[in-house]
């Protein structure tokens, strides 16, 4: 069967209900030989996966086991998983952009729920509000975020609202805004988008009865940084972002009764004067003490202690990512492990986190996973 037909009928057994799990090595593991670990991928491209990658880890050793992949969902390119655990969703990176939902299986029975239009192109991440009723994500190609109620069953429903970035004008050498990313403030008040085209952080408030975004205020970071995530600390008073196209992570003030981020100055990644690096996925330890930055292109894991109650990053210094172009960076449950997904030597490095300095150590040999891209353990 060819390329084009396998995926025609993968996706009409999902959307008929039928699970889609195939595996490489047999049945898919049981409860308790391993916590689960998802992987998203580029199915498009050369080098690219079939789907979600499905594996275990071992929170002790760190060390990955792969169980197969969840075929015939195209560009997962990034995962996140409903507060019940019972859910995973992903973003289907391509135009017209999609988001999935997954039924979780105890026994590694995963079920496609169905897919989404996303009313953009490109979308290349998402979030699940708090409430667990409402999926956020972020069409990058339009420049647009937009809005999926979540039914009891985890299963998406219509599309409830699409807002399109069409001011400030797009930053230097930029063609149109770029959504990058859509998450929900600590305080759950507001959800603010990033966006790399317009160099603006955007906050909304969601009404949670209809589903709807209303705009309350932005703030446009210097022309030419190129805002890629944010990570909020523990908190909730500061937010930390990472900036891919001037190579720097900004501090920002959070007010949570108005929604606005005050940023602070620009601040080194700890790579090198001159070498081309995006700074990538920002993490924040849950005791605020610690704040990581990806740098792609230096191949590191920049490490900063936060100081003045979160005002304030000093950078520790930096630890080789275990492979090229470390794009995604992912804490599991207990933050004793920090999962690394290198996009360019297809492989997710795991490293134990020290609780007291915050120091990185790789557990072992990275785990080969095709143009990882995003790694979401639970």
């Amino acid at each position: 069967m060819d390329r084009r037909r396998f995926i025609a009928t993968t996706l009409a057994a999902a959307a008929a209900g039928a699970a889609v799990t195939t595996t490489s090595a047999g049945a898919a593991p049981l409860p308790g030989r391993g916590r689960p670990l998802f992987l998203g991928t580029y199915t498009s491209e050369p080098g690219g996966g079939t789907g979600i990658g499905l594996a275990t880890y071992d929170e002790t050793t760190g060390r990955i086991t792969g169980a197969g992949t969840l075929a015939g969902v195209l560009d997962p390119s990034y995962l996140a998983a409903h507060p019940s655990g019972q859910t995973l969703y992903c973003v289907n990176e391509r135009s017209p952009g999609t988001v999935t939902a997954v039924a979780l299986s105890p026994d590694g029975a995963h079920r496609v729920l169905g897919t989404r239009g996303t009313g953009g192109d490109g979308p290349c991440h998402l979030s699940v509000h708090p409430s667990g009723r409402w999926l956020l994500s972020a069409n990058y190609t339009s420049g647009s975020v937009a809005v999926h109620p979540i039914e009891e069953s985890g299963a998406l429903g219509e599309r409830t609202d699409l807002v399109k970035h069409s001011e400030p004008a797009p930053g230097p050498g930029q063609q149109g805004p770029r959504a990058h990313q859509i998450v929900t403030s600590p305080d759950g008040r507001h959800v603010l988008a990033v966006d790399l085209g317009t160099d603006t952080v955007y906050t909304y408030r969601l009404d949670t009865g209809a589903g709807t975004l209303r705009p309350v205020t932005r703030v446009t970071l210097r022309a030419g940084a190129g805002p890629r995530h944010l990570a909020f600390h523990p908190s909730g008073c500061f937010a930390y972002v990472a900036n891919e196209l001037d190579n720097t992570v900004v501090a920002c003030a959070y007010d949570a009764t108005t929604g606005r981020l005050t940023p602070g100055e620009p601040q080194s990644t700890g790579t090198p004067p001159g070498l081309t690096n995006y700074p990538a996925q920002p993490l924040v330890t849950r005791d605020g003490r610690f704040a990581y930055v990806a740098n792609r292109g230096h191949n590191s894991l920049a490490r900063y202690a936060v100081e003045r109650d979160g005002a304030q990053l000093r950078l520790l210094g930096t630890t080789p990512a275990g492979g090229d172009f470390p794009r995604h960076l992912a804490f599991s449950p207990a933050q004793r492990l920090l999962f690394v997904s290198n996009q360019r030597s297809g492989s997710v490095s795991v490293f134990r986190v020290d609780e007291g300095t915050g120091e990185l150590t790789l557990t072992g040999e990275p785990f080969a996973a095709p143009m990882a891209v995003c790694a979401l353990p639970l």
